[in-house]
């Protein structure tokens, strides 16, 4: 027996046509190159529409893939909802990739069509050749700016809104259907891609909209920081219409200043981003003596935020750090955690930082003999997790097998459980290190180190040792106008780790490699370390 209530498929165009019918004149703002765009939610909508229904016309099909190449702006905003609203799906390609990467990603998608920023013009004529299957590039701008390309096929995006139909209806269709697909960034090997579907974007985003997450409401401004390229702005392009928030898209630039100043001046109160990004604000907000406005909360993932960075916004600033822990591969958050005011002032310690899981996501460890572990707080083991949004696969490779025979997705990550299911990550696999026997948390010595004043950033390696198997080594970025020595950090680091964790060596660099969702190159440092090493032995 069924239950007697209606059913709707779970789409996306859900999400844009109620900001339309009930917040219509709630504003989103548009970073477009050196330019602000302003309209609201009501106008976004119909641009969308006409947009579909352009695409329908082009013979872009249920099912077709579409592409993008472009950073956060009002027009990669509509065309989140009208490439998956007629029942194709987005691939949101990654401009902060390398060239090889980018084309591997559009060339293993297959699309025809392309959408391209602007900004991102010349690294498509750059990479035109490596583009086979590619037919029609749509440039996302006004017909005046359009650039002359040799192109085959090039088309102005606002020429597809003008002859769009702004009555168009979006069409019915199965729920789990492809909606977008990111791909990751390809620290291992070939970037992977996963396809979202609309019923688990949908889900998703009400989940993470709830107060013990995003707690996110009509009175919020958020600040989507989390390019849409990655993990679809971590849920920001469906959050803000779903609950009425103003929608602030910084387009390109995410340094500290032209962050700050557009927080402050649209009156953002929330917004997503990597660790690197909150720093480069925060660097600057100490170094120009000024604040930020509005902002109360940040959500804070991609890579573990470091304690310390979390103290100083909210001992500073008053704004409290929201970290959550997800991947490419589970759509959005899967925990989360409010780091608790006590932590933040300095008088507790963090026991479980990432949190507990998000509604609809469930989480577990394994031993090495595949056998679950207990959530006892003590015991370390394999992560994997389990939702209504995380991924089966990998979109065509079938040599990959991600999922195990209980459909658990493995993570890649070491971590231990509470007994009330708070999550606390040890290390990544890759990046554990086994000294003596025992292990050290690369991730518990990082953020001691970042503990220091002097200390802007640091990223630990293991380096092979002939007694003790590996042994760590530490690189250090120095906050500017400071000074270091390495004998000092190890002073300093001996207050919070256990001796035997003290980095063999300190190297003192002036930036650290980090990928397009913030986290660290550990194996570019790996490879840095061991060329200075056989350099040091010749």
């Amino acid at each position: 027996m069924l239950g007697l209530v209606q059913y709707q498929p779970l789409l996306l165009s859900a999400f844009l046509e109620h900001a339309h019918e009930s917040y219509g004149q709630v504003p989103i703002v548009s970073c477009n190159r050196d330019q602000l765009f302003r309209y609201d939610y009501a106008q976004a909508a119909e641009r969308a529409r006409r947009l579909a229904a352009s695409l329908l016309r082009l013979g872009i099909q249920s099912g077709d893939l579409v592409g993008s190449l472009a950073f956060t702006t009002h027009r990669h905003f509509e065309l989140m909802y009208a490439v998956p609203g007629i029942g194709a799906a987005l691939h949101t390609a990654n401009p902060r990739l390398s060239p090889e990467h980018i084309s591997y990603t559009i060339n293993h998608a297959g699309e025809r069509l392309l959408f391209v920023d602007l900004d991102c013009v010349q690294q498509v004529e750059e990479l035109w050749q490596r583009l086979p299957g590619l037919e029609t590039v749509v440039v996302m701008a006004e017909r005046a700016e359009m650039p002359r390309l040799g192109f085959q096929r090039v088309l102005c995006y606002e020429d597809l809104i003008d002859a769009g139909d702004p009555a168009f209806a979006w069409p019915g269709f199965d729920e789990r259907s492809a909606s977008t697909v990111c791909f990751t960034s390809g620290t291992t090997g070939d970037p992977k891609g996963i396809v979202y579907s609309h019923r688990g974007s949908y889900l998703s985003s009400l989940a993470i909209a709830a107060p013990n997450v995003w707690a996110i409401g009509r009175d919020d401004a958020i600040i989507a920081l989390a390019p849409f390229f990655h993990c679809n702005g971590w849920g920001a392009p469906y959050l803000g219409p779903m609950v009425g928030a103003k929608l602030i898209l910084p387009g390109r630039a995410l340094d500290g200043r032209s962050l700050r100043e557009l927080i402050v001046a649209e009156g953002a109160t929330v917004g997503p981003a990597v660790p690197t990004v909150w720093l480069s604000i925060l660097e600057h907000c100490r170094t120009a003596q000024v604040g930020l406005g509005r902002l109360n909360r940040i959500v804070c993932g991609g890579a573990a935020p470091p304690l310390e960075l979390m103290r100083a916004y909210w001992r500073e600033f008053g704004v409290r750090t929201v970290q959550v822990w997800g991947m490419t591969e589970t759509t959005h958050a899967a925990t989360v955690q409010w780091t608790e005011k006590e932590v933040l002032a300095g008088d507790l310690e963090p026991s479980f930082p990432q949190g507990q899981p998000v509604f609809g996501t469930q989480i577990r460890i394994l031993g090495d003999d595949h056998q679950a572990l207990p959530k006892d707080g003590r015991a370390v083991g394999h992560l994997q997790v389990k939702g209504h949004w995380c991924a089966s696969a990998y979109l065509k490779r079938d040599d990959l097998v991600i999922n195990d025979a209980e459909d658990w997705l493995n993570t890649g990550d070491l971590a231990c459980i509470g007994a009330d299911s708070a999550l606390r990550i040890t290390d990544r696999l890759k990046d554990v290190i086994k000294s003596g026997g025992e292990w050290v948390s690369s991730i518990d010595l990082e953020n001691a180190a970042i503990g220091h004043p002097a200390v802007a950033e640091a990223a630990v390696i293991g380096v092979p040792h002939p007694r003790w198997q590996e042994r760590p080594v530490m690189y250090v970025v120095i906050r500017h106008g400071h000074s270091l020595d390495a004998d000092q950090l190890r002073e300093f680091l001996a207050n919070s780790v256990a001796k035997w964790w003290l980095p063999d060596e300190v190297i003192f660099i002036e930036e650290l490699p980090h990928t397009s969702t913030g986290k660290v190159k550990k194996d570019l440092l790996r490879a840095a370390y061991q060329q200075s090493r056989r350099e040091r032995l010749t």
